[in-house]
């Protein structure tokens, strides 16, 4: 019989069994698949995450550009990731008790020293902040992550565009509807996801510049458009003279808030963002309080179109390590 309490590449047996076995210290990660939602769901559904990084969603859009793989010990989910700077780190884990958590961090602290990760974890919230805090205290490191604070806004105001501050941005909305033939499909429709499918790969003809990060984002709208039902996706495509110009993706993450995962659009094409935007929200996510637009990575003009929204707020990540935990 197996005795490794891990789920990785070198022992593939259900999850059930797998909490039965015998406990053993080494870990033993394996890659990200869109199988491994009912694994992931058992996890995440326990939890109230503000951030983006804790979608299913997500993280299988960047699977393989952040070489996400996963293990879980003594029934604690276990996510290690890259950054887009090639920094491998572990996010928080989720699944552990008062009793289990030092001992699950001091064996990630054993792993990133023998594999020379830079960071322990990233992609930290401030609820696990506070309880990294109250048991290592001033042994913390905490560096604020800001090219990955996420920027959130509320709903009602991106589903009306109302009031003074978005004035702009109902302008455009109006143009936009009173100037362009257009049209609003859902993308439960089978020839619409094959559209936006072709449409991905166009702009990304157009965009790319070497940077295979696009590639990898690429395969993660294909993936997601593919497994649409599978992760309870909701999206819309807009049509101008009947040619695909715009399409967005997201999902309600639980009841307070919805994260909008993928919006493209055609910038040649005056008022179309703001358009799309307003319209998926109205549509699909009036019945949240909060709408996670995901954060800016640091690029200038993705940091200004999303501060033209007017968050209500900036939600913060953190990089975090331990004053003992040195690289050899």
């Amino acid at each position: 019989m197996l005795t490794l309490n891990t789920i990785g590449v070198c022992d593939r047996i259900e999850y059930n069994e797998l909490q039965e076995e015998e406990n053993h210290e080494e870990l033993c990660f394996s890659p990200l698949t869109i199988d491994d939602k009912w694994i992931f769901d058992r996890y995440l559904n326990e939890y109230n995450f503000n951030t983006c990084e804790y979608s299913f969603a997500n993280l299988l859009i960047w699977r393989k550009g952040c070489d996400i793989t996963y293990t879980i010990y003594n029934g604690v989910l276990i996510i290690k990731k890259k950054d887009f700077k090639g920094n491998y780190h572990f996010m928080q884990p989720m699944g552990y008790n008062n009793e289990n958590l030092k001992k699950v961090i001091e064996l990630l602290k054993e792993y990133r020293l023998k594999n020379k990760m830079k960071y322990l974890f990233k992609d930290v919230e401030k609820s696990f902040l506070k309880e990294l805090k109250d048991i290592y205290g001033d042994e913390i490191e905490v560096e604020d992550d800001i090219d990955n604070f996420d920027y959130i806004y509320d709903s009602s105001k991106l589903a009306t565009l109302s009031g003074k501050k978005l004035h702009s941005k109902k302008n455009h909305y109006n143009y936009f509807t009173k100037t362009y033939d257009y049209s609003v499909k859902d993308l439960s429709e089978e020839s619409v996801r094959e559209d936006c499918i072709k449409a991905a790969e166009i702009w990304h003809e157009e965009k790319y510049n070497g940077d295979e990060y696009l590639s990898y984002e690429l395969k993660g709208i294909k993936e997601l458009i593919k497994n649409m039902d599978v992760l309870n996706l909701k999206g819309i495509a807009i049509y101008v003279d009947d040619v695909i110009s715009a399409f967005t993706i997201g999902e309600s993450v639980n009841k307070d808030m919805a994260i909008i995962h993928i919006e493209k659009g055609r910038s040649d094409i005056r008022g179309i963002y703001s358009f799309i935007n307003k319209t998926f929200v109205e549509k699909y996510f009036t019945d949240v309080k909060f709408i996670n637009r995901e954060q800016d990575l640091g690029i200038e003009g993705l940091r200004k179109a999303k501060k033209s929204y007017y968050p209500i707020r900036l939600e913060e990540k953190y990089c975090v390590n331990l004053s003992d935990d040195y690289l050899l």
